[in-house]
């Protein structure tokens, strides 16, 4: 009777997921982060996770991380890359597989875990040093949403559902960090059939009433946008 095969490994590694969950305030990006409540990084900021539970797929645990902080399921979730340098946790060795999701902030509350001492939303171009290897996951997940803003629909997801074309072209500025020419980004975003008028308009302040508009699908479309 053949005998299973035993690997010679020794190593014990655990697995994590670390969220980056960015959305928009104020024409400015913003990544979510927590303050450390444990030694070595007492004080210091980084991105929602932990280790997945026994049984639990990778997706699971970061829907799971991404409701505990912020109450919103349901949402632009997408897997990253997969972090695993041998010296990234003083705790042992721990692989963390990165996720990315993208949500409309307005009028949501955030969550306090009792393991941490704060929660809130940070600009994405004054960061705070983070722990772990944060800020290298955090750098890769904001070049990786500017890259699928130039080639997806993806900008849905940082919108509500009904929007002004001013506030959807401050989206792609906040992501990409540069102005874009207004002409050129309505044709291009009316020719490609991304959006539709809705038959409503909104008002800020002393401006003139702007027509409100959605996206055609708010589902995941790959589109030569930028």
């Amino acid at each position: 009777m053949p005998h299973s095969p035993v690997h010679p490994s020794t190593q014990h590694v655990k697995v994590a997921v670390d969220t980056c969950i960015f959305t928009v305030l104020d024409d400015q990006l913003h990544v979510l982060l927590i303050q450390m409540a444990k030694v070595p990084y007492v004080g210091m900021w980084a991105l929602p996770g932990g280790l997945i539970d026994d049984g639990e797929s990778l997706d699971a645990a970061a829907k799971r991380m991404l409701y505990e902080e912020t109450g919103v399921a349901e949402v632009y979730l997408e897997q990253l890359y997969t972090f695993g340098g041998p010296e990234r946790d003083p705790a042992g060795r721990v692989i963390a597989v990165a996720y990315c999701a993208l949500i409309h902030a307005a009028g949501l509350t955030l969550r306090t875990q009792p393991k941490y001492t704060d929660v809130r939303w940070w600009p994405c171009a004054s960061l705070p040093p983070l722990a772990y290897d944060h800020t290298a996951v955090a750098a890769y997940a904001r070049q990786r949403l500017a890259w699928k803003l130039a080639y997806t629909n993806v900008a849905w997801a940082l919108l509500p559902p009904h929007f002004a074309l001013t506030a959807l072209q401050k989206v792609y500025e906040a992501v990409l960090g540069q102005a874009l020419d207004k002409r050129n980004f309505r044709k291009k975003l009316l020719a490609l059939g991304l959006v539709e008028p809705v038959g409503a308009t909104t008002r800020r302040g002393a401006h003139r009433p702007a027509m409100l508009y959605r996206f055609t699908s708010r589902e995941p479309q790959f589109v030569d946008m930028l």
